[in-house]
């Protein structure tokens, strides 16, 4: 036996207990993080869905049988369908940069389109003309504040897959707008297959450009990535911006193809009544074969039950996963229908200032809070989308910051009127103001007063039978006029 002396010594790490004060602050600080944890976990999930020039009345819950959405149409049997739903802008850009930024286009800068004109007369351009291309170089301003980066900061994961159309330049991308994941198309339009929009490449997965699935739908494509993303995050908030591209038009040179959405033969034949032909006619100046009539409502309602199908599958795995009672699902069109879209009993459509081009379908879904089945008159407005999706993370809209909307949450709920008396937009010299019922109108397309409780098609224009409430509409659009001048200039069309 070794004597005691001999018996090696253990230099054992020795535990010391905190002092009670600081022993506390830790305790304290354990049980703010689970809290914080648990709240988090409460918070509703967001699916944001936009579709892009759908028609107002091109939902088959509106008795239209014609098309085929059972998806979109179990949504408004869940949830809430609004009838005097607006855009702030009757195309593209502008109007999802207001639903992202929550405010005017005329505040937020992002107040016309990001496109060039060459391809209107069949242009091809080449990588270094389009390097230095309107198309390409503007963007949203960097100042501005998404909705994205608000539920980050507030703890939810956040993507978008689809069209983001808001600048190509990495400064202007999705992940340094707060979102963590991005998969679409940077511009406005593209080929539905090739991806390309008039030829050049125009899907990026994050920061880089990517070709990876070309020839696949793009439709399936974005469908594929909500689910992988909502599979990844179903146990943390979530912020999932699905904007569709379809059922834009398909952004290609080839006449055969441009003018017309572009959907799988599974879809079309789904409606076997309408025929897929070209017929002759005028491209770029030159006879051509183009799609019908017939052929572009055929692509349209096709490419609409295809992404009808998408959104099916997203709500079918928020209930799989059991996400669909703690989820806020929003559905709407980014402007009026185009192409082979039907806005009655609207009039016009897209890019024009009468209510087809402004007034969009919308749908919203949250168990427990939105009773099924509910159809709303009320005034909102894609304006609201920001301080609603805020207000419902538990978050703080930031501050020194004008906002152009309120939450409407009380109000698609039925708890509330909507306190939105006004709207007022401006594309170019186009002009248009909703002061109560009262619609005013100043466009090439046409103009006058029309009172939307009797006239919702504005047939009859008023402003000789009411002046003075023309005058009131006009003063009270100059106001608005006046206070979007006096906001601080945002680029990228302002001059300071």
């Amino acid at each position: 036996m070794k004597p005691v002396s001999d018996v090696p010594v253990l230099n054992l790490p020795v535990f010391q207990f905190p002092t009670a004060p600081a022993f506390l602050k830790v305790l304290c600080a354990i049980l703010v993080a689970g809290v914080a944890a648990a709240r988090a976990a409460e918070r509703p999930n967001v699916v944001l869905i936009v579709s892009d020039d759908q028609g107002y009345t091109d939902l088959g819950c509106l008795g239209k049988n014609e098309i085929k959405t059972p998806h979109l149409d179990r949504l408004a049997r869940e949830g809430v369908r609004l009838t005097s739903f607006y855009v702030t802008w009757p195309a593209c850009t502008p109007s999802r940069g207001s639903l992202l930024t929550g405010r005017y286009p005329q505040r937020n800068g992002l107040y016309d389109m990001i496109r060039n004109d060459v391809a209107d007369y069949g242009k091809r351009i080449g990588p270094e003309e389009y390097a230095v291309s309107p198309e390409r170089i503007l963007g949203m301003d960097v100042r501005e504040i998404m909705v994205s980066q608000v539920l980050k900061d507030a703890g939810y994961a956040t993507a978008v897959f689809g069209k983001w159309d808001g600048g190509q330049l990495r400064r202007y991308l999705p992940l340094q707008r707060g979102f963590d994941e991005f998969y679409g198309l940077v511009n406005t339009g593209i080929d539905y297959y090739t991806h390309e929009r008039y030829g050049v490449p125009s899907m990026s997965r994050g920061n880089e450009p990517t070709t990876e699935d070309k020839g696949t739908y793009c439709t399936d494509l974005f469908e594929r990535e909500a689910l992988k993303f909502i599979e990844a995050n179903r146990e943390r908030p979530f912020f999932l911006y699905l904007p569709f591209n379809a059922p834009h038009g398909a952004s290609s040179l080839d006449p055969a193809i441009r003018g017309a959405a572009q959907a799988p033969d599974e879809y079309k034949r789904l409606y076997p009544h309408l025929r897929d032909e070209l017929v002759p006619g005028k491209a770029y100046g030159k006879e051509a074969l183009v799609p019908s009539r017939e052929k572009r409502r055929l692509e349209y309602m096709a490419s609409v039950t295809a992404m009808d199908d998408a959104i099916g599958s997203v709500l079918d795995l928020l209930d799989r996963q059991k996400l669909a009672d703690n989820t806020l699902v929003i559905f709407f069109s980014d402007n009026g229908g185009g192409g082979g879209a039907e806005n009655d009993p609207l009039r016009g459509g897209k890019a024009q200032m009468f209510e087809g081009g402004l007034r969009v379908p919308f749908l919203a879904r949250l168990p427990g809070r939105i009773p099924p089945g509910r159809v709303s008159n009320e005034f909102l407005t894609a304006l609201e989308i920001f301080p609603t999706l805020t207000k419902l993370a538990d978050a703080e809209l930031p501050d020194g910051v004008v906002y152009d909307g309120f939450d409407m949450l009380p109000v698609l709920a039925g708890e509330t009127a909507s306190p939105r008396t006004e709207m007022f937009w401006q594309r170019r010299g186009d002009r248009a103001a909703r002061v109560g019922h009262w619609k005013w109108v100043d466009s090439q397309r046409g103009s006058g007063l029309f009172d939307l409780s009797e006239d919702i098609g504005e047939r009859r224009d008023l402003s000789s039978e009411r002046p003075e409430v023309l005058a009131r509409v006009k003063s009270r659009f100059e106001a608005w006029r006046q206070e979007m001048d006096a906001a601080e200039p945002r680029g990228p069309f302002r001059d300071f």
